[in-house]
């Protein structure tokens, strides 16, 4: 399960909707609890896809239906949060004009240690965001998210 807070979700909303028609995407940055992994805080990222990304992996499409979290980015981020004693949790993303279920892309580029938030996007507004993570074959399995509100989350911590 992923608990993370109402103004967080707002948060991803309004990220993923000022970038449309690209994907847009970010970090979460956490702890786990058993089998909860709780969101502390965004890490915002610019979806970095190019034409260069695109030849490493073998896919030829760009940030409308791609996205890439930059190493140097993803390296920064890291310290971040282990200055607060967190770790990068997850990542969010969106789907413009798709659903909110992860591409064979999605899945060939995940990490099974986090969670991913799917926001799929319509016409410039989010319509539904669901929760994914890897089992221990590499394919996604639904992940259940528990909305909190801020003072619920804090004593989550």
């Amino acid at each position: 399960m992923l608990q993370i807070s109402q103004s967080y979700i707002q948060v991803i909303t309004d990220s993923v909707e000022r970038v449309y028609p690209q994907e847009g995407c970010g970090l979460l940055l956490g702890t786990r609890l058993q089998d909860v992994t709780v969101v502390v805080d965004l890490y915002p990222t610019e979806n970095a896809w190019n034409p260069a990304v695109a030849g490493m992996i073998g896919v030829g499409t760009g940030k409308t239906d791609r996205y890439w979290i930059d190493p140097a980015v993803m390296f920064q981020a890291m310290k971040a949060a282990r200055s607060r004693h967190l770790d990068i949790v997850g990542v969010y993303h969106s789907h413009p004009d798709h659903p909110a279920i992860p591409s064979e892309c999605d899945r060939r580029l995940a990490w099974p240690e986090y969670s991913y938030i799917i926001a799929s996007v319509r016409q410039g507004n989010v319509v539904e965001m669901q929760c994914w993570r890897l089992n221990v074959q590499h394919q996604f399995e639904s992940e259940m998210i528990q909305v909190t509100d801020p003072q619920t989350s804090k004593l989550a911590q």
